[in-house]
């Protein structure tokens, strides 16, 4: 098996930590952008896109700050997970999302690209054009 690359990218997005956190760690706030539908039951989320479905386990989290997600598929591979982070610059006080990633090598820049309309349709729905 080939191993994933990890990746991070960063989005500044005009928001609150707690509205955002709202967004990225709840069925609800994830069913606005993320996906079309999310369903969740205890640690197992269930993500619907266009009437498939991917599982994935919620790691861990850190309220008003991260989460951290492991998609039932990559089971086999330990190591990798997706990870949303919420960053908070302590003196401009500007807010990002950092997004930790694993993709295979030759799906890095596509993976990326797919963070990217799903932040914008985030940001959408934040009214954070």
């Amino acid at each position: 098996m080939d191993d994933k690359i990890k990746f991070n990218i960063e989005f500044p997005i005009q928001a609150s930590p707690q509205l955002l956190y709202q967004y990225i760690s709840t069925p609800s706030g994830l069913s606005e952008w993320f996906s079309d539908n999310v369903n969740s039951r205890g640690e197992l989320f269930t993500f619907i896109w266009d009437g498939s479905e991917e599982q994935a386990k919620l790691l861990s989290k850190k309220s008003g700050e991260r989460v951290k997600f492991r998609w039932l598929s990559d089971e086999e591979d330990q190591t990798s997970y997706f990870e949303i982070r919420i960053q908070v610059d302590e003196i401009t006080k500007d807010v990002s999302l950092m997004i930790t990633d694993y993709a295979d090598e030759d799906e890095v820049e596509e993976a990326k690209m797919l963070w990217d309309n799903q932040i914008s349709d985030l940001k959408h729905v934040l009214g954070s054009v």
